[in-house]
């Protein structure tokens, strides 16, 4: 490791024979001072100070600025963080790797070595997002969706195939292997990393960034890392630090234990809503207190896989003997196990009973206080108890007055292999056991197995409108749900197994069956999915499911039972049994005690025959031809690969910052807009902008795939910018759809369409919006299609996290109200020009106030000055560069 080691705190220590170099904390902290209370999660990131201390980007200054956060538990300090590993999944790692084949490309046409374009850390990705449900509740599901996943990726697969020869340091897990943060908290992580490095060996903690938001999945194994748009990773992938300000960290401390009855699922739901109310945008969350030791380290990963839901960078657990226990059951080398615990007690990161850190703030939960829930029907941070959901859906939807004025009307008749029934406002039609979530716990998953044998056993059955399906994270828990003997159950209520990926939770639940879509339409009926993933936004299950509820696997095969949302599941009935009598939830809940046998049923062995080929694929996989270039030959009648424009004009010095003048908007929106709300990743209608390019490009509707399959086109996903369904612009009454108003003509235009025609005429665009602005998936196609779109500035009330850092990453300027304005105490209609003034003469520094000129007409104008959320220096080299990846290609063809 090259380090100025200014503090001279380079030790080593032995086990199993091998001797490994580290940088100590105590030794650190005897010139320092005290560091025993600082958060687990502060020491981490205080060892990768030491570890790349530099005189450069990391000074002693830095290091001291850790020490110092313990007088305020709070800093504006900006550190230079590098993880040591970076994880990806297909949807956002293809244009990942398209972005680093157009690096190579524009190195190669500047006359330099495109071979400098390579990964300097460690990339893992994990085809998981591809998979979608069209065949279901057949044994055959799982073979018959693989083929068709085959079919309708072979260009993105066969680029993925000739990344992972091209570029060093890059390995890909092949689609139907599980989801990749179930890949990485079973197999991937080590908790503590290790390097050879001119014949020494290091250790140092486990950290990564990954291009999902759910990366912080792994924090549950006391691993650092969080989710990064892909243009961060990219950045981090050729050497450049994560540039942050050192974080308040949240502790949040856990006592007591769950009651019967109780669900992993049903406790992360809590968390999520006190955390999302507490509020910890931008913080770290560290979990603490004696009830960690009764926590398994699968409930442990849920709760931190729901970070992003709760708004905190990461949510994080120190590693504990339950942290060891885990990496023995999941098939971890014993020296590897041995390392860690070391480790981490010689650095002082092991967890003691009773250790208190210090934190900005906290708060605390008794376990024993959590209750049977679901959140919904629109974010996962909107928490439902049990006996609720019914009358919370009546009160949302206004769906009691629509009933009791429409009568039958509003119950279309529908009639479908040998079904007939009248299809409800409210009918449960998509129930999917899903997601990294919670497919990667034991506990809720065997729940589940359990209570579909009871159901069988009392003669219930799915009610026939309902799409059930099972899509685990890895084929550890196929392996696990058979030998509890669980797996013909969950088969008889339709729970076959329909692929080993996300499928349902990123929007890819596939189609209902036909005469189901149609009575949906045709009576504008609002029915309702149950899935236990961590997303629920409006338009991301299906384009035809309004309502959407997340719950715990268990609660899923219930509410597939029962049909609809719209009765008390607590009380009512779920069914009549084959004796004839009702048969209701408690009647088929597991106990506690029966969910314990079943996970005894999981050993090792399952994860070492699972994992011994991970990188293998099957015969479809390796058949895939696989070019042999340093470059990639683009195709010109792709429509899933094409050279992006970012590097065009690259040789060439960047633009000169200037003030912006005579910007039109181009939407008007609200609060909590998604990074889905953005950039769609499920389905492309037939007459969008993205639809009708396909068809001119000779694809069929059937084959039109999803936007995030599409990532690799950037043709495709600038005309789904802002192309979601259930998007409201306020320029058009806030009705739904992606469209707008072009001035001065008063056109009502697709806003692709839209941004086009102001393109052409050289008119620069802004956005307004509301709070939490790019919340919920790190999403770079959200900042990427944004800045195609001719975007030039987003004018916010608050940002998510990485949205923010991905519009900076794009050149796009990030800019909030301060002082209590908005676009409403502006009454903005959208008619309005701005201009923003502060930029001019190279005058741009972080968190600067700047202009906002809101122009109405001649002689009407009205000045604010706003936030400028370029908040680090390095996001203002970045942001001058034109984005951080053309910062990283300038400085490598000036070297």
């Amino acid at each position: 490791m090259d380090s100025f080691d200014s503090l001279n705190c380079r030790r080593s220590l032995q086990v199993d024979g091998t001797t490994y170099h580290y940088f100590s904390l105590p030794e650190a902290a005897q010139h320092l001072g005290d560091i025993a209370r600082l958060p687990f999660s502060l020491k981490i990131l205080l060892e990768n100070l030491l570890r790349f201390e530099d005189n450069a980007t990391v000074s002693a200054y830095d290091i001291k600025a850790m020490i110092d956060w313990l007088k305020e538990r709070r800093s504006e300090h900006e550190i230079q963080f590098r993880p040591a590993r970076v994880l990806m999944q297909d949807f956002t790692g293809v244009p990942a790797v398209v972005d680093l084949a157009a690096m190579r490309a524009a190195m190669a046409a500047a006359g330099g070595d495109p071979q400098q374009i390579n990964p300097l850390s460690p990339v893992d990705l994990v085809i998981d997002h591809s998979v979608m449900v069209d065949a279901y509740a057949s044994p055959a599901a799982f073979a018959q969706n693989v083929a068709i996943e085959m079919q309708r990726n072979g260009e993105r697969y066969a680029f993925l195939r000739w990344g992972q020869n091209a570029f060093a340091n890059f390995r890909v897990v092949p689609p139907g292997t599980g989801i990749c943060h179930q890949v990485n908290l079973e197999y991937l992580a080590r908790s503590v990393w290790t390097k050879d490095e001119d014949g020494v060996s290091w250790a140092f903690p486990d950290t990564l960034v990954g291009t999902d938001s759910h990366t912080t999945m792994i924090n549950g194994l006391g691993v650092l890392g969080w989710g990064v748009g892909g243009i961060e990773a990219e950045a981090a992938m050729l050497g450049q630090p994560v540039s942050m300000l050192i974080p308040e960290v949240i502790g949040f401390k856990l006592s007591g234990k769950l009651k019967e009855g109780i669900t992993a699922t049903d406790l992360v739901l809590t968390v999520t809503q006190m955390l999302r109310k507490k509020g910890v945008v931008g913080k770290f969350v560290e979990f603490y207190g004696d009830g960690l030791a009764d926590l398994p380290l699968a409930d442990r990963a849920t709760i931190a896989n729901m970070a992003p839901e709760y708004g905190a960078t990461c949510g994080f657990f120190p590693v504990d003997a339950i942290t060891l226990d885990y990496l023995r059951l999941s098939g971890r080398p014993e020296s590897s196990v041995r390392l860690v615990e070391s480790y981490c007690k010689t650095q002082g990161m092991w967890r003691e009973p009773g250790a208190e850190p210090l934190f900005s703030d906290s708060l605390e939960l008794d376990m024993g206080s959590v209750e049977a829930s679901l959140a919904g029907p629109r974010r996962p941070q909107d928490r439902v108890p049990l006996p609720r959901v019914s009358q919370a859906f009546d009160e949302l939807l206004g769906l009691q007055l629509k009933a009791a004025e429409s009568g039958q009307a509003g119950s279309p008749r529908v009639s479908h292999d040998g079904y007939d029934y009248n299809l409800q406002d409210g009918a449960v039609v998509i129930a999917a056991i899903t997601s990294c979530t919670n497919t990667s716990n034991p506990s809720v998953m065997m729940a589940a197995g359990l209570l579909a044998k009871k159901a069988v056993e009392r003669g219930l059955g799915r009610k026939p409108w309902v799409k059930s399906s099972l899509a685990p994270g890895s084929k550890v828990v196929s392996e696990y749900l058979a030998a509890a003997g669980l797996t013909p159950y969950l088969n008889q209520l339709g729970f076959d197994l329909v692929g080993y990926g996300c499928t349902t939770c990123i929007g890819n639940s596939g189609p209902l069956l036909e005469p189901i879509e149609q009575a949906i339409q045709q009576a504008d009926l609002t029915v309702a999915s149950v899935l236990s993933g961590n997303r629920n936004f409006e338009g991301r299950v299906h384009p035809l499911v309004k309502a959407n509820w997340l719950a715990s696997p268990p609660l899923v095969v219930a509410y597939a039972l029962a049909g609809s949302v719209r009765g008390d599941l607590s009380r009512e009935p779920l069914g009549t049994g084959k004796d004839g009598q009702a048969v209701y939830l408690k009647d088929i809940w597991p106990s506690q005690a029966e969910i314990t046998a079943a996970i005894a049923k999981v050993d090792s062995a399952m994860f070492h025959r699972e994992y011994a080929e991970v990188f293998a694929g099957d015969a479809q996989w390796q058949a895939i031809a696989v070019p042999q270039a340093a470059t990639y030959q683009w195709q010109a009648d792709s429509t899933y690969i094409q050279h992006p424009p970012f590097f065009a004009g690259i040789a060439g010095d960047p633009p000169p910052i200037g003030d912006i003048h005579n910007a039109r908007i181009l939407a008007l929106l609200g609060d909590s807009v998604t990074t889905d709300h953005i950039s769609p990743a499920g389905n492309i209608k037939q007459d969008s902008p993205a639809g009708r390019y396909l068809s001119e490009h000779g694809v069929a509707p059937a084959d039109f795939n999803s936007y995030g399959s599409r990532r690799g086109n950037h043709e495709v996903m600038m005309r789904g910018t802002f192309a979601n369904i259930r998007i409201r612009n306020e320029m058009l009454g806030g009705e739904e759809g992606g469209n707008t108003l072009h001035i001065p003509s008063g056109d009502k235009l697709a806003i692709y369409d839209a941004a086009m025609r102001y393109q052409a005429a050289g008119v620069p665009l802004v956005i307004f919006a509301g709070q939490e602005y790019g919340t919920g998936s790190s999403r770079d196609w959200a900042a990427k299609g944004t800045n195609l779109l001719g975007v030039k500035a987003v004018i916010a009330e608050s940002f998510e996290r990485i949205h923010r850092s991905n519009l900076v990453g794009m050149g796009v300027l990030p800019l909030q109200f301060v002082d209590g304005q908005s676009r409403k105490s502006l009454g903005l209609g959208g008619q309005e020009q701005i201009d923003i003034v502060g930029l001019q003469g190279g005058a741009l520094r972080p968190q600067m106030k700047l202009t906002l000129d809101v122009v109405r007409g001649p002689g009407q104008r009205e000045k604010i000055e706003v936030l400028c959320r370029i908040d680090t220096q390095n996001e203002v080299e970045y942001f001058k560069a034109g984005g951080i990846l053309h910062h990283v290609l300038r400085q490598m063809l000036a070297s």
